[in-house]
């Protein structure tokens, strides 16, 4: 499914679906101009054909004793499919790593990852991101504060 052919509905549902996962399929289909029961069906598709990849809960990192954010630039020693599918294996493995994103530009991978404090994301750096498979060169930069963050796909 592309998004030329999501008609309005389609769209209504998700943006609603993006706002927030346990909104009533009720209200759903009201806003959307629709039974429940073809609200649900639109749904159903949109899952089955991949475009609705699941459905998350979204935590406080904070109050999750995460307190620190580090955006982290990889440079690899070789840039080969080898070299990337190892990495990209390895990232896997590590919990505190909650993205990875293959770059262009001037360093090969930039992550995100959480860590409790200072000592927390140093003891991360030492014993898994400085262990990952082929790095050459890690930079890190601590997150000050998060201005916009999740606020879904803009669906137009």
């Amino acid at each position: 499914m592309k998004s030329h052919d999501l008609d309005k509905s389609d769209k209504i549902i998700l943006k609603m679906l993006q706002a927030g996962a346990q909104i009533p399929l009720s209200e759903i289909a009201a806003k959307a101009h629709l039974s429940p029961s073809s609200c649900h069906r639109r749904i159903k598709v949109m899952e089955g054909n991949g475009l609705i990849l699941g459905y998350t809960a979204t935590l406080n990192r904070k109050l999750l004793g995460l307190a620190n954010e580090f955006f982290v630039e990889l440079s690899l020693v070789a840039q080969t499919e080898d070299a990337f599918e190892k990495l990209e294996k390895a990232v896997q493995r590590v919990p505190e790593i909650l993205e990875c994103h293959l770059m262009s530009g001037q360093f090969d991978y930039l992550l995100r990852v959480v860590a409790r404090d200072a000592e927390d994301y140093e003891r991360i750096h030492r014993t898994k991101l400085s262990r990952l498979p082929g790095v050459q060169r890690i930079q890190s930069s601590l997150a000050l504060r998060t201005v916009k963050a999740g606020s879904g796909f803009p669906v137009e």
